[in-house]
């Protein structure tokens, strides 16, 4: 009896002092300024060249990059389905899927929260997501062009 009275002041001492020691938003918890990787180089700056769109269904969605006036990214819209983007342009050289974090999120039955990516050389990438939570994700959200793009997710 005697040690359960002291375990919860214990305990919330803990919490107390653990509350305190963190860092505040917006604090530089580095004093030495490491480099920026390049992935983190290269969103920056796609995200001075990119620009938000709506489709006329209302899915909003991202186009990062100019795509070229004949290739095949210049034919394509946000909010198309996947099976119209593969029926006019091709099918992906590769393709990577995966949850995100909205799937965790209890009691949210909204949408994206699966995504998958559609890589093609020479062009870029695509961005498929699931418009709520029961679908498959093929409504078309993002499209990146890049002319260097290599075809393969890495």
């Amino acid at each position: 009896m005697r040690h359960g009275k002291l375990l919860i002041p214990a305990i919330c001492l803990i919490f107390l002092f653990g509350c305190a020691s963190k860092n505040k938003a917006g604090t530089d918890t580095t004093s030495g300024a490491a480099p920026a990787s390049e992935s983190a180089k290269s969103k920056a700056k796609s995200a001075k060249n990119s620009r938000v769109v709506k489709s006329k269904d209302g899915v909003e969605g991202e186009i990062v990059g100019t795509p070229a006036a004949k290739s095949k990214f210049a034919k394509l819209a946000i909010g198309m389905r996947q099976v119209q983007v593969e029926k006019l342009i091709g099918r992906p050289d590769d393709l990577s899927n995966h949850i995100t974090g909205k799937q965790f999120r209890p009691f949210y039955f909204g949408g994206d929260t699966q995504r998958i990516e559609a890589y093609y050389k020479g062009e870029g990438q695509l961005t498929f997501s699931n418009t709520n939570n029961f679908s498959a994700p093929d409504t078309l959200i993002r499209i990146e062009a890049n002319p260097k793009a290599t075809g393969i997710s890495e």
